[in-house]
């Protein structure tokens, strides 16, 4: 895998954990609109589970899922910061902090760091040169 690639994991994988979030605030909001309809007429004893049983157990469903994710975005981050501490120079440890755990945009890291954008970009390409030594480094030792 690219280092680019393997660094890029944790912001996909927060973006996925975001848009289950907003599914589930959807499933909350319909579950809390749910209303039954009274009525004197019998029900039948052969009616399935209620639409809200079933939103419930889709929401419960859905919590768990993200739950799991979000697990596995601090384990992944654990990582990324393992590889990121391997990387000498600190200024490129600050750029990769920035852009693959904080998330920040190329204008945010420019102005932060008192650089311009191809400077930034320059750093970029030396740090991913840096963690692709440091991949392949660790590949190597597990075998």
């Amino acid at each position: 895998m690219k280092a680019k690639e393997y660094l890029q994991q944790a912001f996909h994988l927060d973006k996925r954990i975001n848009s289950k979030l907003e599914q589930l605030e959807s499933l909350n909001a319909l579950a809390t609109k749910a209303s039954s309809t009274l009525s004197d007429m019998p029900k039948s004893p052969n009616r399935g589970t209620s639409r809200l049983e079933d939103t419930i157990v889709k929401i419960i469903d859905l919590q768990e899922e993200i739950n799991r994710d979000i697990d596995r975005l601090v384990d992944l981050k654990r990582e990324i910061v393992e590889i990121i501490k391997q990387v000498e120079n600190k200024e490129l440890q600050a750029l990769l902090e920035k852009r693959y755990l904080c998330f920040e945009t190329w204008e945010e890291i420019a102005v932060d760091m008192n650089y311009s954008i191809q400077h930034i970009f320059r750093l970029h390409s030396k740090a991913l040169d840096d963690v692709q030594l440091k991949l392949r480094v660790d590949v190597i030792e597990r075998e």
